[in-house]
This record gives C-alpha cells, sequence and structure tokens, in this order.
C-alpha cells in the first residue's frame, strides 16, 4: 500500500453513510425475522438486495476506496505469481504426504517409550 492511500482524511459524510450501511443490515436482519413465515426464496432477495446497496454505500467511503484499491493491488500481484506446474505440484504434495508420514511413525514410537516408561515407573498395566 502506498503511502497516499494510508494518509487520506476521513470524508466530512463518512460516519452518517456507515450509520446507514448499520441501519440497512439491521433492517436486513430485522426483515428476515420478521417476515419468517414469507417464501425462503423472496427473504434471500431482500436480503442479497440489502446487503449490496449497503456494500455500495460502504464502498463510497474513504475505507471503502482503500479496500478497492487493494483489492487492484493484489490482483496485480496475484498475476506476478509463478505457478508451480501441475508435476511440480503433485511431487511437492508426496513429499509432505511422506515426511508427514514418517513424522507420524516418529511420534508414534516416542508416545510408545513414553507410555512405556511412565507404566513402568508407575506400575500400572492397562
Amino acid at each position: 500500500m502506498n503511502a497516499s492511500t494510508e494518509s487520506q482524511p476521513s470524508g466530512s459524510l463518512d460516519s452518517v453513510k456507515w450509520i446507514t450501511v448499520i441501519v440497512i443490515l439491521s433492517g436486513v436482519v430485522f426483515a428476515n425475522y420478521f417476515y419468517g413465515d414469507e417464501s425462503v426464496l423472496y427473504r434471500a432477495i431482500g436480503a442479497v438486495l440489502g446487503i449490496a446497496i449497503a456494500g455500495v454505500i460502504a464502498m463510497q467511503t474513504v475505507k471503502g476506496h482503500n479496500a478497492i484499491a487493494f483489492a487492484k493491488e493484489s490482483r496485480t500481484e496475484i498475476r506476478k505469481v509463478v505457478w508451480p506446474t501441475r508435476q511440480e505440484a503433485i511431487q511437492t504434495t508426496g513429499i509432505v504426504l511422506f515426511a508427514t508420514f514418517i513424522m507420524s511413525l516418529v511420534m508414534w514410537g516416542l508416545d510408545s517409550t513414553l507410555f512405556w516408561v511412565v507404566g513402568f515407573i508407575t506400575s500400572v498395566q492397562v
């Protein structure tokens, strides 16, 4: 993130916009509860529309603009990643599975040994 995005002053109407977003989302929750006897399809459509409207309003704030800028920068960085080929991914997965198997055997052996030692010291047979 660059310095110009972090040092932007908050907009004068940002608090009003955030209150509006909270009221809309609260209204969606209340309406979903109040209209519980209605069809799930209608309630879902209403909820999606309410959340979309709240999202559009939230994106008009300074934090919303920062989130959009961050998403665009992230997309740019994702394009720069060199992804492994299928064969590399399969080989790496095999190595991880083998190492996990070996470590599970080591942990099982250590657990069995400690179990035996504690049983020998305490003379408790299980």
